[in-house]
């Protein structure tokens, strides 16, 4: 089960930051019991089940979520992940993972951050990449389309 718990925006109240747009999400979950192994702690894996939890939410913040990306035409799948294991997560214990977008020019960076909900103690640090496939000529687009920086409300530096 995921909460929205609310953004964070890292920006100060002054120069060209200011203006950027908060593209950060957070959520909450608690692993499910069939997410734990046999060293009682959450299997590697299922860490990026987390992640796309939390991407669907940062995304759909936006209405670019997987439907939207589909109806306008994209595709984005991610090309590159990378995860750092920093702690282990326990059957019942609540998380709060971060999402933000933090490149958007030539492709989709969001790095993640998981979280203990109770001592916000870091747990696990990600990453993914995608980049824009055009669904209708399945060509890969070397720069994002501007669909995307319209829903997130950037411009390209």
């Amino acid at each position: 089960m995921t909460t929205d718990i609310g953004h964070v925006d890292r920006n100060d109240a002054s120069g060209p930051a200011a203006k950027r747009p908060d593209l950060s999400h957070e959520i909450e979950l608690s692993p499910a019991f069939h997410d734990i192994d046999v060293m009682e702690i959450v299997w590697h894996g299922h860490y990026v089940k987390y992640l796309e939890i939390a991407r669907c939410a940062l995304l759909q913040k936006f209405d670019y979520d997987y439907p939207q990306m589909r109806a306008s035409g994209y595709a984005w799948p991610i090309v590159d992940m990378r995860l750092k294991y920093v702690g282990t997560v326990e059957y019942g214990q609540a998380v709060r993972i971060r999402a933000e977008v933090v490149e958007w020019e030539n492709r989709l960076k969001i790095e993640y951050q998981v979280r203990d909900a109770t001592t916000g103690r870091v747990l696990n640090k990600a990453y993914t990449i995608q980049v824009a496939l055009e669904i209708a000529s399945r060509q890969m687009q070397y720069v994002c389309p501007r669909v995307l920086w319209d829903k997130l409300g950037v411009r390209p530096a």
